[in-house]
């Protein structure tokens, strides 16, 4: 049986917790906790520790989710869940102050890990705030000197977040995603 291991990151709110859920095959280990900063504004709970699900594969692999909690000040757990991740999902939303800035932060923090793996990255609630477009990320990635898939995507939607990891898979290995 193979393993792999996904990471899942972005701020908090991008939708890390919820695509896992959607993917998992089993019940999702969370660690989400009453938020009690200016999160509050825009969510209940917030992921502090990590978030676990497995994906059950055909011939018996299997992929484990990790995501990460999007506050920086937990930012410890980062390293310690990427270790032995074969990619790392950047999760973003388009509905924060600044899409871009989130983006660069997190590139950077992973910037090690993404050099050794393979990115694949989301944008949420586009149907929220349809600002900033897909071409202006694709702008924006092109200037920081990167072309990793990038979608927009639907955290409560299997088929979107499903389309993140096989494209995931895709650029580590194309034979690895029929």
């Amino acid at each position: 049986m193979k393993n792999h291991k996904i990471i899942f990151t972005g701020p908090e709110g991008a939708g890390k917790t919820t695509a896992i859920d959607v993917l998992s095959d089993i019940s999702v280990v969370s660690t989400d906790e009453a938020a009690s900063d200016m999160t509050i504004c825009r969510k209940a709970t917030t992921t502090v520790v990590l978030d676990y699900g497995l994906m059950k594969l055909d011939g018996g692999e299997r992929i484990h989710l990790y995501g990460t909690p999007g506050h920086e000040r937990f930012d410890f757990m980062w390293d310690i869940l990427s270790k032995g991740g074969i990619g790392l999902i950047l999760l973003l939303d388009n509905t924060r102050a600044d899409p871009f800035q989130d983006m660069r932060f997190f590139l950077a923090a992973f910037g090690d890990f993404i050099s050794r793996t393979a990115l694949a990255i989301g944008v949420t609630r586009t149907d929220l705030h349809n600002q900033p477009l897909l071409a202006d990320y694709h702008a924006e990635l092109d200037n920081i000197g990167i072309r990793p898939p990038i979608f927009e995507v639907d955290a409560r939607e299997r088929n979107d977040v499903n389309q993140l990891v096989r494209a995931l898979l895709f650029s580590l290995d194309p034979w690895l995603v029929e």
